[in-house]
């Protein structure tokens, strides 16, 4: 029992560290990168605390370097789903029972513990396991899990001060804020070592338990995410991680009477399956469950005429080529004003030019290769369809190669077809195209922009004119979850633009925020009366 209220401060963003020549973390990172390469490593499951290697042996390649193998994980049985669920119901009491403080500190020594010993160990999984450059796994791999950590912590805090008023005098009400009844299960992807780590991490905070099955692209990191969460403090049972084949695993969860919420992050067509699924089983839980969703993106660049065309560059530029694309975030269409195309096209065909592409070894490479064979196959189609059709123009890149890795030259597509197929279908590769209006149809452009597709995740409108930020803001209110003024609209930060979009990209829940803490929380609210009534008749009854 608590005897004083405790007071998480404000956090601060933890600081992405550069890697520059010389550096500290540099030659750190360096050393945890050649370790990892030292031997290949067994990827256990875990369950109620137990490293489970049972299954059909998988190897792990960089996607870099396929030909070399970091290490095995064992693709998990129908018992493991079992056994997780049976795990996490049997750690819920305990758990949720512990005073949030108690909840809170684990996951605030995980961050200190990732900021501090993990960091080269997690950054170096992170780009051996998901061809990840230095800098792009510094800040999702290390900085913004440590955020979501943090800032968690502080507003689950702040969400628990939140009580009802008093009134009539005589009586407290009081708001306790549970877990759900249940276990939850979390679905993660491979692009953000980060969101793998939270999805499963935000729901325990809030005193739940929970089944975690992460991408199989990912787990060479989520093996040293469950061993962060160990050294933390985080009991037995409250994460179990498995590798059970997706559908193998939803025919059991969502079929369990206790399935209490779905917190996912992937495809929208999954997304979609998987709601359906529960739709279908909704007489059989104990609860309605919770579904919290983050999907795909055809994520925009709107640019008016009055903007500056090298600011439009950079923003295509690392808005679609960092990580290869790969982010639900990344720019994948823009709509150029004909009078700055020319200007803007040489920026961009300069600036992309001088990207360097290969392992993650050597710092100087930009851009590494995509996640895997079927990921390389899906985007070359579309690179190699647009070189065979009349309207559309490679501007730069086109070239692609799997002979050693899966490598994706950065390519920027020029379409006549504002409806072209790579204008409305999502990539998730380091492919954008650009369609050139006329000036004067800036209008039409935008609601192009808005009806498009159905995605609402990402987008971006550069302009200098104040009435044509305000318009244009307005007019795509709805085509955005996280939208961007003057900036590319990659690089949201935990507590400074919590993320996520609506249409077909999801809840729009807003990882990193309150609003997601809420939806893994069933609030009691409790009236006291310090003086009960002992007449049953009311005034109003009187002659």
């Amino acid at each position: 029992m608590s005897d004083a209220i405790f007071n998480i401060d404000i956090p601060y963003n933890e600081p992405v560290l550069s890697y520059a020549p010389g550096s500290p973390e540099r030659e750190e990172l360096k050393q945890a990168i050649k370790e990892a390469r030292v031997a290949e490593r067994e990827l256990p499951a875990f369950i109620n605390g137990e490293r489970i290697l049972d299954g059909e042996k998988v190897a792990v390649h960089p996607p870099h370097e396929t030909a070399f193998t970091l290490g095995h994980f064992y693709r998990g049985t129908t018992e493991h789903v079992h056994r997780a669920i049976d795990a996490a119901l049997a750690a819920k009491p305990t758990w949720e029972a512990l005073p949030w403080q108690q909840r809170a500190a684990v996951f605030l020594r995980a961050a200190d513990l990732l900021a501090g010993p993990f960091r080269a160990r997690m950054n170096a999984a992170t780009m051996l396991g998901q061809s990840k450059n230095a800098y792009q796994s510094e800040i999702d791999a290390v900085a913004e899990l440590c955020d979501f950590f943090r800032f968690n912590a502080y507003f689950l805090q702040e969400i628990y001060r939140d009580q009802p008023l008093h009134s009539p005098p005589g009586t407290w009400n009081r708001l306790e804020y549970r877990a759900l009844e249940g276990f939850v299960l979390a679905i993660t992807p491979f692009n953000f070592t980060s969101i793998a780590a939270n999805l499963p991490a935000a729901p325990a905070l809030c005193g739940n338990t929970v089944v975690w099955k992460p991408a199989e692209t990912q787990i060479y990191s989520a093996v040293v995410i469950m061993e962060l969460f160990e050294a933390a403090g985080l009991p037995k049972g409250v994460i179990n991680l498995i590798y059970t084949d997706g559908p193998a695993v939803g025919d059991i969860v969502f079929k369990h009477p206790d399935f209490a919420g779905l917190h996912f992050t992937g495809s929208t067509k999954v997304f979609q399956e998987l709601w359906r699924e529960i739709g279908n089983n909704i007489s059989g839980y104990k609860t309605y469950p919770r579904i919290v969703g983050e999907t795909g993106g055809k994520d925009f660049i709107a640019v008016h005429p009055s903007s500056d065309p090298e600011q439009v560059a950079v923003a295509i530029v690392r808005g679609a080529f960092e990580f290869q694309g790969q982010k639900c975030s990344a720019a994948s269409r823009a709509y150029l004003p004909a009078s700055l195309w020319p200007a803007i096209k040489e920026h961009v065909v300069e600036k992309t030019g001088s990207l360097k592409m290969g392992t993650v070894e050597d710092f100087g490479n930009f851009v590494n290769a995509v996640i895997d064979e079927r990921a390389f196959d899906r985007i070359t189609k579309y690179i190699a369809d647009a070189k065979e059709d009349a309207d559309v123009e490679i501007v730069t890149g086109g070239n692609f190669d799997k002979s050693d890795g899966y490598f994706i030259e950065p390519t920027v597509l020029l379409t006549k077809d504002p409806h072209y197929v790579t204008m409305e279908e999502e990539l998730f590769g380091p492919v954008i195209t650009i369609y050139v209006y006329e000036d004067e149809d800036w209008e039409k452009t935008l609601h192009l922009v808005d009806t498009t597709s159905p995605y609402a995740l990402t987008g971006a409108v550069f302009a200098t004119d104040r009435g044509v930020i305000e318009h244009a803001s307005k007019a795509l209110r709805n085509a955005a979850g996280n939208f961007y003024i003057n900036d590319k609209p990659t690089g949201a930060v935990v507590g400074q633009q919590p993320f996520g979009g609506a249409r077909a990209s999801g809840t729009n829940d807003k990882a990193g925020s309150a609003l997601n803490l809420h939806r893994w929380i069933s609030p009691r609210l409790i009236k006291e009366n310090f003086d009960p009534p002992v007449d049953h008749r009311y005034p109003f009854l009187g002659e």
